[in-house]
């Protein structure tokens, strides 16, 4: 037996020397063959470790000995292909340092390469499309892809690459959501640069399908709070104190000539050859308390010049751009509850306005509650499957007063009025359903209805 398990193990040896020199004849042709190999190394470890258990002491000392030490040699084998070949352990799927579960995988590896990913496709039918010639349709809205690569245990990189609608040949892109490295030196103090996500509102940071309730993203978190908004930049985050955390950084600022009667959604720079003759500043600060399961409460605050040293017929100006919100979440057993609020202004809004042709508005403001209960446990109480009514109502205007000399566009106060239901068979996939009511103060606007799916992986 002592033999046959030299023998196992001079095998094992060789087969790792050969499957790390590439061009090798014998190198597993398959991601599949090599799982044979190492389930077949794990297995032969159990079986060592029962014999182990097995042998009596103190006469079969030296065997113990013998089998420990091959023993341990089959399991560096087994990490060391595992490692070479970049196959990933199981992990669990949970938030980390503000990131969604998904774009999180990274946090977890050992070492080398994380691959993650999300998409969601849908189908919208608008209610009464005549009203600004509405159309319905169905989009592959999104694919999404996390590169994660953990050099050290105290340095990683991280990013996100987004494809949308499916093809760029219409109306499709592909962009960097964010791209940064994280360099850890203390829980309290640590480093990020490149390109981040705003620390911004709940959806800008986790925008992964099964972590927010509805097919559309709320409108307060896509035109108040500009979601997906990223800049380049370079701070810190840590935990100051168990369960307080926070995120600051200083970025490029956003681009005035982009602002519009709709918001400062189309200021974002995205990282694309981005003007920074203007910073900005961005923090943000959360805390759970203990006492209170589930709860979570918190704001965040941007704040820089916007005008970039650019001309705006004939001046240049500031744009100083102030951006401010609060929100709180609570999850507990099956309830899931949020409310946020966000207020901003915008200063030389009269010139913009001018250059733009277009009234745009000194403040905007939105703010939107939800809640949503999983129901299921009460039908199959055994189940982990999820079913959740839920109904969110959101309250905005991007024009919520006027600089000197224009008339207000009150077709951007709106409120929204949605209900839907959200089923997820297993963690990792949603299928969802909503209905929308648009109201405007401006005239009437087309409700819809939304169908889709999402995943993470």
């Amino acid at each position: 037996m002592v033999k046959q398990q030299s023998v196992f193990i001079i095998l094992i040896a060789f087969c790792s020397s050969v499957y790390a020199t590439e061009g090798e004849l014998n190198k597993p042709k398959t991601m599949e063959d090599m799982w044979k190999i190492i389930q077949a190394q794990q297995q032969r470890i159990e079986e060592m470790s029962k014999k182990l258990e097995g042998v009596a002491k103190p006469s079969k000392d030296n065997e113990v000995a013998v089998l420990d030490r091959k023993t341990n040699v089959l399991a560096e084998e087994v990490e060391k292909i595992r490692t070479e070949m970049f196959i990933p352990e199981d992990i669990q799927y949970k938030s980390a340092y503000g990131l969604g579960p998904a774009a999180s995988k990274v946090y977890q590896v050992g070492k080398g390469l994380s691959v993650g990913g999300y998409g969601e496709f849908n189908y919208q039918s608008f209610v009464n499309d005549k009203v600004n010639n509405q159309k319905d349709n169905a989009d592959f809205e999104r694919l999404v892809l996390y590169l994660g690569y953990k050099f050290t245990d105290n340095i990683l990189f991280n990013s996100e690459i987004e494809f949308e609608h499916a093809t760029t040949e219409s109306q499709g892109a592909v962009s960097v959501e964010f791209a940064s490295l994280d360099f850890f030196i203390d829980p309290m103090v640590n480093v990020r640069a490149g390109m981040v996500l705003m620390p911004m509102g709940f959806v800008n940071r986790i925008h992964e399908p099964p972590f927010y309730f509805g097919n559309n993203r709320p409108e307060v978190e896509r035109t108040i709070i500009p979601s997906t908004w990223s800049e380049i930049g370079v701070g810190l985050f840590g935990e100051l104190l168990p369960n307080l955390t926070y995120t600051t950084y200083v970025v490029n600022g956003l681009d005035a000539k982009g602002f519009s009667s709709s918001g400062i959604r189309g200021s974002r720079q995205k990282g694309s050859k981005a003007r920074a003759q203007d910073f900005a500043f961005v923090g943000r600060i959360d805390y759970a308390p203990g006492q209170l399961p589930g709860l979570t409460f918190g704001g965040s605050t941007y704040l820089g010049n916007s005008g970039q040293n650019q001309d705006f017929n004939g001046q240049q100006i500031d744009a100083f751009t102030q951006l401010y919100e609060a929100h709180l979440q609570w999850k507990y057993r099956g309830l899931e509850f949020r409310t946020l609020g966000s207020w901003g202004h915008i200063d030389d809004a009269a010139v913009l306005s001018a250059y733009k042709k277009e009234v745009i508005g000194k403040d905007n403001y939105g703010w939107y509650t939800e809640v949503g209960y999983d129901i299921l446990p009460h039908i199959l109480p055994e189940t982990v499957q999820y079913l959740a009514p839920f109904f969110r109502y959101e309250r905005m205007d991007t024009v919520a007063s006027t600089p000197a000399g224009w008339a207000d566009d009150l077709t951007k106060d709106r409120e929204i009025f949605q209900v839907g239901l959200q089923y997820k068979p297993i963690p990792n996939v949603v299928v969802k359903a909503d209905y929308r009511n648009f109201n405007s103060k401006g005239g009437n606007l087309p409700d819809d209805f939304n169908l889709g799916v999402g995943f993470i992986f």
